[in-house]
């Protein structure tokens, strides 16, 4: 066996999250396959490249080796792939986001806005992946989620502009549950339900929910953690779980979403794109489609965008 790209980037991944679970996770692998390939890496380098402690793994000297020359073989690999993709204008113009409620509106708005560019949208799990692909130029812009004051460290070479500066998630609830009449939900109030976690892992959502919760006064009991968006709201609907969701999400039978009192968690959209692949001219046309997407989604919940309407402090920025 020899040691390639793939592996030099699993040996990174590992390294930055600190733990096989949490590498596997931005790998889209799983744990046990992970586990299997690190053993193979470390047979070709000829020993151990982490060791394991109570808080994680850490590397060991022949890893902080390895990891220095991983980091400048692949950044190497990062400019050449985005470079190369500069020299190339006429291609499709690819765009890479997490899972958000505006992906549908999005791309009808980019085929009415670039009718002289074919757009591919392709949609991520962790935002760590998405900014990644973008510097090894897999992807020339991505639209990205951060909550509360997480900041994802973006590549070399990109321009960000923040789409909605503060958007506070809502609480998605039975139609039946005791509090789905209510304007306003306390959070403390939902201290005894079975919850179903944030699905991303590296945007600051876990920490958040944690967060909010335990100034509330209690843990949050998560129960499930479901990729599946029409699985999760048949849950909520039959009382077996409530959730946090973006308030644009569009009305589901037997779902009802409530404003928590004090907005205690809210997240930000941002656009992201490479310099060298995406001019400043087509950048702000990218920028206006996403806008409108957003707001295409308001009619999904009125009481929402009357919220809106009243705070333009969190709209996407005019010039």
């Amino acid at each position: 066996m020899e040691l390639e790209l793939r592996h030099l980037q699993a040996v990174c991944r590992i390294a930055e999250a600190g733990s096989l679970a949490g590498a596997a996770r931005l790998l889209g692998v799983s744990q046990p396959a992970l586990s299997a390939q690190l053993r193979r890496i470390e047979r070709v380098a000829g020993g151990e490249l982490f060791t394991r402690t109570p808080r994680g793994v850490l590397p060991t000297p022949l890893g902080e080796f390895v990891l220095s020359k991983a980091h400048r073989v692949l950044g190497e690999m990062e400019a050449l792939s985005a470079g190369a993709r500069a020299t190339t204008a006429t291609g499709p113009l690819r765009l890479g986001s997490i899972v958000l409620v505006m992906l549908g509106a999005l791309v009808q708005e980019l085929d009415e806005l670039l009718p002289d560019r074919q757009t591919t949208v392709d949609s991520e799990d962790s935002v760590t992946a998405l900014t990644r692909l973008l510097g090894s130029g897999h992807y020339d812009a991505i639209l990205y989620g951060e909550v509360n004051d997480h900041r994802t460290p973006l590549p070399a070479g990109v321009t960000a502009r923040t789409l909605v500066s503060g958007e506070p998630f809502w609480i998605a609830l039975s139609a039946r549950h005791r509090l789905a009449e209510r304007d306003r939900v306390e959070l403390g109030e939902l201290a005894g339900e079975q919850w179903m976690a944030m699905t991303s892992q590296d945007d600051g959502g876990p920490e958040a929910l944690h967060t909010a919760c335990a100034g509330a006064g209690f843990a949050p009991s998560l129960r499930y953690r479901i990729g599946d968006t029409a699985l999760n709201r048949r849950l909520i609907a039959a009382g077996r779980a409530v959730a946090v969701f973006q308030p644009t999400a569009p009305a589901t039978a037997g779902v009802v979403l409530r404003p928590l009192a004090g907005d205690p968690i809210r997240g930000r959209l941002t656009l992201a794109w490479q310099r060298r692949a995406v001019p400043a001219e087509l950048a702000g046309r990218l920028y206006r489609a996403a806008a409108r997407a957003y707001a295409a989604g308001l009619a999904n919940n009125p009481r929402y965008g009357t919220w809106w309407q009243a705070h333009p402090e969190v709209h996407p920025e005019r010039a």
